[in-house]
């Protein structure tokens, strides 16, 4: 079973964090990304610590309260302090310079791909939901069919000032219908909502989109072992962005496509996520 957990890595900076696993078995850290928590790593989370792992999910920045600076500067928000959160995150559980495993999905996948670029020793093995790597991804976005810009669309709505009411307008109708369309379960709604359903919260999470704009630096070619996992029916992320990320690997890689799944695999395919998480991990010791 997975417990709340609360984890400081300043005085007054504390994130909520789905746990389960003892301490000092191998760490599986696991980032969530948007419109989600740390709640859609629920079955992985249950399923690592069962298997002998450490898990951590944190809400990351913005989405705990105890860890959201004013969303009105932007510069709080940046991919840089996403980033540095991850690997404090990893220190406040005592893993010290120790070498983790590594998942991310959506914003928490883009986060993953630019940790393995710059943290490479640290990271035993690499699982990426949905985001293709970035450079993957903004080769699709030239392309001249448009698709992949097509797809991406709901960026540029985010960074428009009541973006934050929008989205929650008529009790969330906008996240609730985009949920239901992937088929995530009413459950899972409701713990989401519980994190990100309130102003504070969705304004800190749009945060992330202003800080970074449609901005996304090229990374080298990752060289950590890496799970790409892409369900064909997302409708953010495209064919070309999906296939494509393996020309920007420098690592043993497995790509594992999800027939009739959106873009939040972990909440409407959890066994099979897990399945694959725990295969990668087995196979790439920390």
């Amino acid at each position: 079973m997975s417990d709340l957990q609360q984890i400081r890595i300043a005085p007054h900076f504390t994130f909520d964090a789905l746990a389960a696993g003892g301490p000092g078995a191998p760490l599986v850290l696991l980032l969530h990304g948007f419109a989600e928590s740390m709640h859609c790593w629920r079955a992985q989370v249950e399923a690592l610590g069962d298997a002998g792992y450490r898990a951590m999910a944190p809400s990351q920045r913005g989405y705990s309260a105890g860890a959201r600076p004013d969303s009105r500067d932007a510069s709080h928000y940046h991919i840089d302090r996403l980033m540095d959160d991850a690997m404090a995150v990893v220190a406040a559980c005592d893993y010290g310079e120790a070498r983790f495993h590594l998942a991310g999905h959506d914003w928490g996948g883009s986060i993953a791909w630019a940790l393995a670029d710059r943290h490479a020793e640290r990271i035993a093995s690499l699982t990426v939901l949905s985001r293709p790597h970035p450079n993957a991804f903004n080769r699709a976005l030239e392309m001249p069919d448009g698709d992949q810009k097509h797809r991406s669309r709901h960026h540029t709505a985010f960074l428009e000032p009541d973006a934050a009411e929008v989205v929650l307008a008529d009790d969330a109708k906008w996240l609730r219908e985009r949920w239901a369309a992937n088929g995530i379960p009413a459950a899972a709604v409701e713990h989401h909502l519980a994190v990100l359903g309130n102003k504070q919260a969705m304004q800190a999470a749009l945060a992330w989109y202003r800080a970074r704009g449609a901005i996304r630096g090229p990374l080298g070619p990752i060289r950590v072992p890496t799970l790409y996992i892409w369900g064909d029916a997302d409708d953010t992320v495209g064919r070309v962005a999906a296939e494509g990320t393996v020309d920007f690997i420098a690592a043993p890689y497995r790509f594992e496509m999800l027939p009739g799944v959106g873009h939040f695999p972990a909440d409407q395919a959890p066994d099979r996520v897990s399945e694959l998480l725990l295969e990668h991990l087995t196979a790439h010791p920390a």
